[in-house]
């Protein structure tokens, strides 16, 4: 288990800054798997078995954002779902992503 599991997720003030590609690099072995993508999200896809699973996956993951107050974007294919992470209010990556990312992880294991 990982610091991040530990955590919840903080509201985001406007005006504060996303983190820094130090501060990423730094948090990124905690989530394997997951991509920094285009300096600006984090993203992951997950597979499953059939459509009920990766259903079933994304409710999961719904009533999370829900509970931490930070929410994914979900791409619901056949057998896939493509989540990304990233603090709208900010336009970057914050530690809530990566707390999220972890929790996300600890759904399907």
């Amino acid at each position: 288990m990982t610091d991040l599991l530990k955590k919840t997720c903080e509201s985001c003030e406007e005006g504060r800054g996303h983190l820094m590609a130090n501060e990423i690099e730094e948090l990124m072995p905690q989530i394997p798997g997951w991509e920094f993508e285009g300096y600006h999200h984090l993203a992951k896809t997950f597979q499953f078995k059939n459509f009920k699973e990766g259903l079933l996956f994304v409710n999961k993951v719904g009533a999370l954002a829900e509970e931490e107050g930070h929410h994914p974007n979900l791409f619901l294919n056949y057998t896939s779902v493509r989540v990304t992470l990233y603090t709208h209010s900010l336009d970057g990556v914050s530690q809530n992503d990566f707390i999220m990312a972890a929790k996300i992880d600890a759904i399907v294991r």
